[in-house]
């Protein structure tokens, strides 16, 4: 099993979203990296999912990788703001996967502390300007994150 790390801002769609529906197809990615980490996912690996582009950001909660190898379909959709006219059905550009929830974390892991506790080698998302909306998270880092949402100390609050 490997873990990852997906942002999604809440706006759009958010861990109670998941929540709600029990799975979804995580649709949408337009960045090549990763699109490719998408692609390297397995049925039963772990992702961290991360509110982006909110104050604060942070891990929200946990979700599962269900389906691999799925054609994005907002790539062939004329009225979807990632259509994109370079995929055919014959030769599809983006792929994706379906997740279902996992847990919600009862407090956010903050942005401030995954920085207090993590290098940007450890951690890309705690990189300056990392705009990167899919990424492999260690498995040591993964379980320092694990044990951590059940022992943030409220104060941080």
């Amino acid at each position: 099993m490997n873990y990852w790390l997906m942002k999604s801002e809440p706006e759009v769609f958010s861990i109670t979203d998941l929540q709600q529906q029990g799975k979804t197809i995580w649709d949408g990615v337009r960045n090549y990296q990763a699109r490719n980490f998408l692609r390297q996912m397995q049925p039963g690996d772990l992702a961290f999912f991360y509110h982006s582009n909110t104050n604060p950001p942070g891990i929200a909660g946990l979700m599962r990788v269900v389906t691999t190898g799925i054609d994005d379909p907002t790539q062939f959709d004329l009225n979807s703001i990632y259509f994109d006219p370079k995929s055919t059905p014959e030769s599809p550009r983006w792929q994706t996967v379906v997740v279902e929830f996992v847990e919600t974390f009862d407090q956010s892991i903050l942005l401030s502390t995954l920085r207090q506790e993590f290098n940007p080698e450890e951690l890309m998302v705690v990189r300056t300007g990392n705009r990167l909306s899919v990424m492999p998270v260690s498995l040591a880092v993964a379980n320092k994150i694990l044990a951590m949402r059940c022992s943030i100390p409220t104060n941080n609050y």
